[in-house]
């Protein structure tokens, strides 16, 4: 019997959960979506757009090729990296030149303004559709970079004992946080749903 009531009461608890998960979104776009503003974040995702067919178009050097210290043929952008932490003058001149800043201040705002249309949505179903929508392209957008990125996989670097322990499907620190989108896309379509069902039918939430 007791097992009984705490399955009703689980079950009763469905709005709420779903509320959780919208503020869930709405506090890691907030956040991540803030954090564009600032240089770091900024920089960090200069592989992942420089590398997209569908954004590489934002920045001025995107597909440029030079030549690093050891004479391999590389993309500009991974010889102007600032270590996170450490701010370099040379590698902020290229980046502003490169549009890495205001391209970034453009995202973190489209960001944030998802992660809002996702909190109203508690209040507001047309809203809360639109949000999961656009949560689910953006995830999907974010997905893209596992085919497009090659930093998003562990790169063969060598050492002292032989290894094949590199490439696909050996997933870097950046491939590992692009593949938890998957979660994002999920939970997109989840509040997508739940808010369209309250549109249609008002009385349903």
């Amino acid at each position: 019997m007791q097992n009984n009531n705490l399955y009703t009461l689980l079950v009763r608890l469905d709005k709420s959960f779903l509320n959780f998960l919208r503020i869930s979104i709405f506090i890691v776009m907030a956040w991540i979506g803030g954090l564009k503003a600032f240089h770091y974040e900024a920089e960090g995702i200069v592989p992942f757009v420089a590398n997209s067919p569908l954004m590489s178009f934002f920045y001025k050097n995107a597909d440029n090729k030079v030549l690093n210290e050891d004479q391999k043929t590389v993309s500009e952008y991974t010889l102007y990296k600032n270590p996170e932490g450490k701010m370099v003058t040379k590698n902020i001149n290229w980046h502003q030149n490169n549009g890495t800043y205001s391209f970034s201040y453009g995202l973190g705002t489209m960001i944030v303004i998802i992660g809002i249309l996702m909190l109203l949505g508690i209040w507001f179903p047309k809203l809360g559709a639109l949000g999961g929508a656009l949560t689910f392209f953006m995830s999907l957008t974010t997905l893209s970079f596992l085919i497009t990125t090659p930093e998003v996989y562990v790169p063969a670097l060598g050492g002292d004992f032989p290894t094949s322990e590199f490439g696909f499907p050996y997933l870097s620190g950046a491939g590992r946080l692009v593949l938890k989108d998957i979660m994002m896309m999920a939970g997109g379509l989840v509040v997508f749903s739940d808010s369209l069902k309250k549109v249609i039918k008002p009385t349903a939430g």
